[in-house]
């Protein structure tokens, strides 16, 4: 099944004091499209030979959008020996997960305006799934949304990622029924929304 900015690795912090949020640098995206992949792919939501792979890898490649990268010290769950690195601005840190976001008029169908931008491609290591790197990731990307002036955050994910649907609860996302649609055969996207025009508090939702 095709996989279109779905969310992986989403869970409980486990990692606080450990994970760096920070932008990624051109050098890194070659790595960072590589954590992509190999997300979607141990969650089951594209093939290897995936028509959508090399649009995934490629996000953010062109230089549109904001890259943010989730960072590990060397020595803190170590990955496999085959596992791929980026040397990044910090010594002895190992990239784990990233989240993109898309700014208008740079974005998917599912954006209606220029006050609208798009969450893409959250995605986080299988080795350090389930330790709320994605989470923070998260958190980090609606700050920098709310800091650009955004006043409604997007994104899409596929009904079976519930995982994924109870953290952007969690932080605010309602179900945006009437954006829901279908990129390709057999393929169902729900869309999800945070107005950030509201206050908004990254660590549990949104203020009244």
């Amino acid at each position: 099944m095709l996989g279109h900015d779905a969310v992986f690795g989403l869970g409980r912090v486990g990692l606080d004091g450990l994970v760096q949020i920070r932008d990624a640098t051109p050098g890194e995206l070659a790595v960072v499209g590589d954590i992509r992949i190999g997300a979607y792919q141990a969650g089951g939501f594209i093939s290897p030979d995936s028509g959508y792979a090399p649009m995934l890898r490629g996000l953010g490649v062109d230089g549109t959008g904001h890259v943010l990268v989730a960072c590990l010290p060397e020595n803190g769950d170590r990955p496999a020996d085959d596992e791929p690195r980026a040397a990044g601005p910090g010594d002895g840190e190992r990239i784990v997960g990233t989240i993109m976001l898309q700014m208008w008029p740079n974005c998917g169908p599912v954006v209606a305006g220029p006050d609208e931008a798009e969450i893409r491609a959250l995605a986080v290591r299988p080795q350090v799934q389930g330790q709320g790197v994605g989470r923070q990731l998260l958190i980090r990307l609606i700050e920098r949304a709310s800091g650009l002036g955004v006043r409604h955050l997007v994104l899409c994910t596929e009904p079976g990622m519930r995982a994924a649907h109870r953290l952007y609860e969690q932080a605010g996302f309602v179900r945006l029924p009437e954006r829901d649609w279908s990129p390709a055969p057999e393929v169902a996207l729900l869309v999800y929304g945070l107005r950030l025009d509201r206050g908004t508090c990254p660590e549990g939702g949104t203020s009244s």
